[in-house]
């Protein structure tokens, strides 16, 4: 065979291949599970110009089974805040998630912590999934710390307004798509 007729049928495996594929998945014979509703992950530390050490891990999850109710979120994130030494972390169990397009807001209720009085208490973040520029902004900027807030609604998060540190991680927000 001439190269032409060698690159012809190549590329025609290679169509036919993509369109038995896409037929397989629109059909639901493939091995891929339908997604989750939406969701929250990652891990990245946060750009402040005097050197402050502050990351933030998610890991929250809504299941397609319950798109209708993102109450029924589940999973964690954590946060850890130091400078000079001297700061807190505390980690967190979900109760609530709501994306829309690239951007999330997360609560939960604090789990374990070293910031005496947080346990118990909720928090909220929002992020803003910007490919390797994220953003983000956590409920205790605008109301004050975690310990101070004793009411905060689930899914109450403040605009993202911190930016991720190059190179130190990224998030990845999986949009909902409620169904009404």
């Amino acid at each position: 065979m001439d190269r032409r007729t060698k690159l012809i049928a190549l590329g025609t495996a290679v169509l036919l291949s993509a369109a038995a594929a896409g037929s397989a998945a629109a059909s639901g014979t493939g091995h891929q599970d339908k997604r989750e509703a939406a969701a929250l992950t990652g891990t990245a530390k946060l750009y402040r110009s005097a050197g402050d050490d502050i990351t933030f891990s998610f890991d929250a999850h809504l299941a397609a089974k319950d798109n209708d109710n993102p109450l029924k979120a589940t999973g964690t994130f954590a946060w850890s805040h130091y400078i000079d030494g001297d700061g807190a972390w505390a980690k967190a169990r979900v109760d609530c998630l709501l994306t829309g397009g690239k951007v999330a807001v997360v609560s939960g209720v604090i789990t374990d912590s070293d910031l005496p009085g947080a346990k118990g208490r909720r928090v909220g973040i929002t992020v803003h999934d910007l490919g390797h520029h994220d953003r983000l902004g956590y409920s205790w900027a605008s109301v004050g710390s975690p310990v101070e807030t004793k009411d905060l609604p689930k899914c109450v998060g403040s605009a993202p307004f911190e930016k991720v540190k190059q190179g130190t991680g990224d998030y990845t927000v999986v949009p909902w798509q409620p169904a009404f």
